[in-house]
């Protein structure tokens, strides 16, 4: 069976679907070779037309072992501090050869263009940090 989001139309639907458009941060959770979750921070644009997740990693990332090890992984947005709003999404994660780098995607670059510009400079010196594209492959979504 094909992944889905939830229906728009039902309040977890519709907070689904505002959060994977409005939200910045996610937190990515993989697992290292001795069991133990290792979730981080990330950045990352939500392709609804193929239900992944594109997120860009430094080449010498841990994240990227694990995932070689073991692709199931887990993305969740915070909760709202009093434990709600959960959303968490699990899947298999994929090193992505077909992405072009950060800075040739438009999309990307909007979303992030501030952050980019305090911490980066520029689009291009992000791309050359961040230059392994990875595509999370929704599977099952779940949350209150």
């Amino acid at each position: 069976m094909a992944f889905q989001l939830p229906d728009p139309s039902t309040p977890f639907g519709e907070r689904v679907a505002r959060r994977l458009r409005s939200e910045r941060l996610m937190w990515l959770t993989t697992v290292d070779a001795n069991g133990t979750p290792q979730p981080t921070p990330v950045w990352f644009l939500w392709d609804e037309a193929t239900s992944t997740f594109l997120i860009y990693s430094r080449s010498d990332a841990k994240r990227l072992e694990h995932i070689k090890q073991n692709p199931r992984v887990a993305l969740n947005f915070d909760g709202n501090g009093s434990g709600g709003d959960i959303i968490v999404f699990t899947g298999e994660a994929e090193v992505s050869s077909a992405d072009p780098p950060a800075d040739q995607l438009p999309t990307y670059v909007e979303k992030y263009r501030d952050f980019i510009a305090r911490r980066y400079d520029t689009p291009e010196k992000f791309a050359s940090i961040y230059s392994v594209a990875l595509r999370i492959i929704s599977r099952r979504i779940r949350g209150h």
